[in-house]
């Protein structure tokens, strides 16, 4: 009998030991990475992006990172040469060949979560095309105000020299898999992201941070408006199970995160 109580104790300061990070220093991070993500997700973290890569829907829990106007200033970048993250175990993400026909009879892309083309100031551009930062995402949607929303993250990092992007997949109802995949998984619903722009560059101003959140349908149309999809960031903590900002005091979260961002049309520009 001791023994039993033993292994369940064992087993209960392992599995609390590993439910949350107690303190990760990562430039991609502000006021704590989003907390929430199952124990058994693999976190990465690299010079242009962070994730957490999920072994049960091999992908992404959440993908963050940091832009400045480095970052986003160079040549052009259009490679798209997918390959499977080569710092995960095979089990644990899918590979190129499991999209095979997936565009054609899904109408979906291989949509990126840090996009390609935020990194063209960097070598490491890349590592972007790796399918751990990849979904199966709906044509219309990837292509239209997801697209949208990436090209005002770079207007805005031009504007404001420094922006963090957190973003990541819902799964609130069955949505299907790709034909061809022999690994279990499960193809995200709709999608989340959040965007953060620091006053003047000083992070440490947290009151004076202005916050954007935005939620998406798999489904929806390419002539989307995007600022229906403006939500609050306690909306997308409940609807993705996360906790973003979680460093910072209660008050502080509850003044940034409970209503959506109403100076949007101050900021959103085309």
């Amino acid at each position: 009998m001791i023994n039993k109580y033993l292994l369940i104790l064992t087993l209960f300061i392992y599995q609390s030991s590993f439910s949350q990070y107690l303190e990760i220093h990562c430039k991609h991070f502000i006021y704590g990475y989003p907390k929430g993500a199952p124990v058994y997700s693999d976190l990465i973290i690299r010079d242009i992006y962070a994730l957490s890569s999920n072994d049960s829907t091999k992908f992404a829990d959440w993908v963050v990172y940091q832009l400045d106007s480095a970052t986003i200033s160079g040549p052009s970048q259009k490679e798209r040469k997918w390959m499977a993250d080569p710092w995960l175990d095979p089990s644990e993400t899918l590979e190129p060949d499991d999209y095979k026909n997936a565009p054609e009879l899904l109408k979906i892309d291989r949509g990126h979560q840090a996009p390609l083309a935020n990194f063209k100031g960097t070598k490491v551009a890349w590592e972007t095309n790796y399918l751990s930062n990849i979904t199966p995402q709906k044509s219309d949607l990837n292509r239209g105000v997801w697209k949208e929303l990436e090209d005002w993250e770079r207007t805005l990092t031009l504007k404001y020299k420094m922006v963090y992007v957190m973003t990541g997949p819902l799964y609130e109802e069955y949505f299907g898999s790709l034909p061809n995949a022999d690994e279990p998984h499960r193809i995200p619903s709709g999608y989340w992201k959040i965007i953060v722009i620091p006053q003047n560059g000083n992070i440490a101003d947290s009151l004076n941070l202005q916050i954007f959140g935005f939620i998406f349908s798999q489904n929806t149309p390419s002539k989307s408006i995007l600022q229906s999809h403006l939500v609050s960031i306690d909306e997308i903590e409940r609807r993705a199970n996360l906790d973003f900002f979680w460093t910072l005091s209660n008050k502080t979260q509850s003044i940034l995160e409970s209503k959506p961002n109403r100076y949007f049309m101050d900021y959103f520009q085309k």
